[in-house]
């Protein structure tokens, strides 16, 4: 694959990186390859292969052309040597545990994490003889005296789900390579390598749910991992090939592909609009808290605009009048869908007690940071006005106790 484009800017890279139609009969769209096998000219060449001293594609479970080029993309956009593509994001989470976990070793977690890592952690890697121990990574100190022998590896989300706390990937990097074998994972999707790459801050994997921003669309699901070519190797062999079997098939990176070409477009889209609705639920009556890396009153928002380059799309908050209110509030959305995911096209609500983080205790979510009357917007693409419009027709109908109607919604915001 050609690499001309490698010293260019970021969506000219996400449309062009790693193609030439001329070596596909000009097709403008890179082509999708269906076939499960690939055939070998000589006994030799296949046996080469299959040693790892060839490159060529045998198996569409280890490599595919098609699912080749997407994941070139995706290691020139995170910065990364190489990634490796999986069926969804927790297939790519669980890969990369299991090839760089084993028993007596230990893991350390921040304390806030989506549900079915919090749930692979716990129900899974936990119960074969490796060490989960969850750290709150915003104290460095903490994580010092965290630090062991066993030590293995930290993983983070950052921003978390749901509650958008940040983690200093840069400082928590320099002290995890203090110490020999301990590999810094982070899950990157909420912020996509748009607005944040981990791997320049120190990171050795960068992790996504490529289901959400990447693809941007609703219609797959997908993940990414994206390291250096020794690790991603390691990855694709063990964890892909053999542990997993999460192969992502040629349709869906071919449609991922088409999503990462609008990528940067419908990221500052999803930042703005989500700008503007945060502004508009801190300043209601009816809202305690409002949680977006945008706001000033965000308690890490000078950590947000060093690391982040915009405050991403997602925004956390809680009414007045608590779960039950929240309650009210989805029931009455009507623009909004609600539903469980993020980074579509479509807004989308949902509460994260009882929908993504219910494999949590009550006790657990108390103790990690996700409180009960926790809602949590994704903000999609649509006019702002109309989002706002929508959040205040729902707010109205909260209840009269707790809620009064904002003044009118404006009709544009800067």
């Amino acid at each position: 694959m050609t690499n001309k484009h490698k010293t260019c800017g970021f969506s000219t890279r996400a449309i062009h990186h790693g193609y030439d139609p001329k070596d596909h009969h000009g097709a403008l769209v890179p082509p999708i390859y269906l076939s499960a096998t690939f055939a070998f000219p000589t006994v030799e060449y296949g046996a080469a292969c299959f040693a790892g001293e060839a490159s060529g594609h045998f198996y569409t479970r280890i490599s595919n052309p098609t699912l080749a080029l997407l994941e070139s993309r995706m290691a020139t956009l995170e910065n990364g040597e190489a990634a490796v593509a999986f069926s969804s994001g927790i297939g790519a989470i669980a890969a990369t545990f299991w090839t760089l976990l084993r028993p007596g070793d230990e893991v350390i977690v921040s304390q806030t994490l989506y549900g079915c890592t919090f749930a692979l952690l716990h129900h899974g890697i936990g119960e074969f003889g490796i060490k989960v121990r969850h750290v709150d990574l915003t104290d460095l100190a903490a994580l010092q005296a965290a630090l062991s022998p066993a030590t293995r590896m930290i993983y983070c989300e950052t921003p978390a789900n749901p509650n958008l706390r940040l983690i200093d990937i840069a400082a928590v990097a320099r002290l995890a390579h203090q110490q020999p074998n301990v590999t810094l994972v982070v899950d990157n999707t909420y912020c996509t390598p748009y607005l944040q790459r981990p791997l320049e801050l120190g990171a050795d994997v960068v992790v996504h749910s490529a289901t959400k921003y990447l693809s941007g669309h609703g219609d797959i699901t997908a993940g990414i991992a994206v390291s250096n070519q020794a690790l991603a190797q390691r990855i694709r062999l063990q964890g892909l090939k053999d542990l997993t079997g999460a192969v992502m098939s040629p349709q869906d990176a071919s449609l991922l592909m088409r999503g990462l070409k609008t990528l940067a477009l419908r990221m500052d889209r999803h930042c703005s609009n989500a700008q503007a609705l945060a502004e508009a639920l801190q300043a209601h009556p009816a809202v305690e808290s409002v949680i977006y890396p945008g706001l000033r009153s965000f308690p890490q928002y000078e950590l947000a605009t060093r690391q982040m380059k915009l405050p991403g799309g997602m925004i956390a908050f809680e009414l007045k009048g608590g779960i039950e209110t929240g309650r009210r509030f989805m029931n009455a959305l009507q623009l909004f869908t609600r539903a469980v995911s993020l980074g579509d096209a479509e807004s989308l609500a949902q509460h994260p007690a009882s929908m993504t983080h219910s494999t949590y205790t009550p006790e657990q979510r108390a103790q990690h940071g996700i409180s009960e009357g926790l809602v949590r917007l994704s903000v999609g693409l649509e006019d702002v006005a109309d989002l706002l419009a929508d959040v205040h027709q729902a707010l109205a109908k909260c209840g009269r106790n707790t809620v009064r109607q904002a003044a009118t919604a404006p009709s544009a915001v800067r």
